[in-house]
C-alpha cells in the first residue's frame, strides 16, 4: 500500500487526509483504532490537519500496517463511492464490502479503470477515485503498477 500511495504523490494523499470522515469513523467502530495507530491523542480534523506530514514520513519509511490502516480509513470516509464503482463494475456487495475470496477477472475487464474513472469523475472527487481504483487494482490483481487516467 505504501507504494500506491507514494506513486500517486504527496498532493493526492494531502487531499486524501482532508477527506477523512471521523463520523464514519466511530459509525465503523475504527476510530480508537486509527488513533491508536495514528499515534494522535486526539482525533479530529485539526489534529489529522497537523499529523499529515508524519503521516506521509511513515509512508516513506514503507510502515505498511499504517498504510494499511490509513487506506481502510480513506475507504470507510467514502463508502458511497464504493458502492457505485462496485455496482456499475457489476461486483457483487453488501454495501461496499465483497468477498475477499472474489475472483475478479469477470468483472475487471479491458480498460476497467479508465471506464470508472470517466464514469464518476464528474460526481467524486478525483483524488479519492484515483486512489480507489488503484487501491482496487492492487486488492484483487495484486497489481504494482499504477493507473492514471488518459488526458
Amino acid at each position: 500500500m505504501c507504494d500506491v500511495f507514494r506513486a500517486l504523490g504527496p498532493e493526492i494523499f494531502h487531499q486524501l487526509v482532508r477527506g477523512i470522515s471521523i463520523g464514519k469513523l466511530k459509525t465503523y467502530q475504527v476510530y480508537e483504532r486509527f488513533k491508536l495507530r495514528a499515534r494522535l491523542v486526539k482525533l479530529n480534523a485539526e489534529a489529522l490537519r497537523k499529523a499529515e506530514p508524519r503521516f506521509w514520513a511513515r509512508i516513506e519509511a514503507g510502515e505498511e500496517e499504517f498504510a494499511t490502516d490509513l487506506s481502510q480509513v480513506f475507504l470507510l470516509s467514502h463508502l458511497a463511492m464504493i458502492v457505485d464503482v462496485l455496482n456499475f463494475l457489476g461486483i457483487p456487495n453488501e454495501e461496499g464490502f465483497f468477498d475477499k475470496d472474489l475472483k475478479p477477472e469477470q468483472y475487471l475487464t479491458e480498460d476497467w479503470q479508465q471506464r470508472v474513472f470517466e464514469n464518476f469523475s464528474g460526481k467524486y472527487g478525483r483524488e479519492i477515485l484515483l486512489f480507489y481504483i488503484n487501491h482496487l487494482d492492487w486488492e484483487l490483481n495484486k497489481t504494482e503498477q499504477l493507473f492514471l487516467p488518459a488526458a
